[in-house]
């Protein structure tokens, strides 16, 4: 295959999903290391792609741009409300939760205080604090230590190490994007490693994400798409979307969002 045919499907791969890693252009275009990487330079030089550690992104909506916790948290608040209601409503008095870091999680918090018996285990500050709030003496909150990321979530080695022997109940996983091929993202290779951590030591793991999530893509996949037993995400997705989502997770629930002046059941 020719250069130019190399890097023609290379830039196609990347607008259909938002990102390439050398590793699979490799094993896919039957070439070296190195030929994926001069290709790369030459549609960086050209300015349709962007080069990022391991492989490379589209130009607008970059896999490793990761907001901070108040940008996040100001977007989609019906739907992340809505959801959050939903979620909380899987979770039973006397179990072993885990909580990953993120808006929509963090929302889900603020529906567990009515919830006796819990141990909930985390890697967000944000998500602690929330759970320590309501000073319940029938809760244990565990908070990983590790690095802090721009969203607020404790990650790396140490966050890691502090999962890898528990085992939980149910994990409730936020995520940055998801997508067909990709399954569930995030823009930060060590917070993938930590929700991967998370997700290993889950019996049952339930994604929450909003509608908008859909054709987001991450650097790092956390989970593929089966992976999740439930999905909670809201009524906006697209029709065939659902029909996608339907046939990879396990169950995929719909949460209404009220229109205005309707109020939540």
């Amino acid at each position: 295959m020719l250069a130019r045919q190399r890097q023609a499907v290379i830039l196609e791969e990347i607008r259909r999903t938002g990102a390439v890693r050398v590793s699979d252009l490799v094993v896919r275009l039957g070439v070296s290391d190195m030929t994926i990487r001069r290709d790369l330079d030459v549609l960086a030089a050209r300015g349709v792609i962007e080069k990022v550690y391991g492989g490379a992104t589209s130009v607008v909506g970059r896999s490793t741009d990761e907001p901070g916790f108040e940008a996040k948290s100001v977007r989609q608040l019906p739907e992340k409300e809505a959801i959050a209601r939903q979620a909380a409503a899987l979770v039973r008095p006397g179990t072993a939760i885990g909580l990953s870091a993120g808006t929509t999680t963090w929302t889900l918090a603020r529906f567990l205080e009515d919830i006796p018996d819990l141990t909930v285990v985390t890697n967000s500050i944000r998500v602690a604090d929330v759970l320590q709030q309501g000073g319940r003496t029938d809760r244990t909150v565990v908070l990983t230590g590790g690095v802090r990321t721009p969203s607020d979530a404790l990650v790396g080695p140490v966050a890691v190490q502090a999962l890898r022997s528990l085992h939980l109940d149910v994990v409730f996983l936020g995520v940055h994007g998801m997508a067909e091929r990709s399954g569930f993202t995030t823009p930060n290779l060590n917070e993938s490693e930590t929700d991967r951590a998370l997700v290993d030591a889950a019996g049952r793991v339930v994604v929450v994400a909003d509608h908008t999530k859909w054709g987001t893509v991450g650097i790092s996949t956390i989970a593929d798409l089966d992976e999740a037993d439930v999905l909670v995400t809201d009524e906006g997705l697209a029709d065939d979307v659902k029909a996608v989502l339907v046939e990879q997770v396990g169950e995929l629930v719909l949460s209404h969002v009220p229109g205005r002046g309707e109020e939540l059941a």
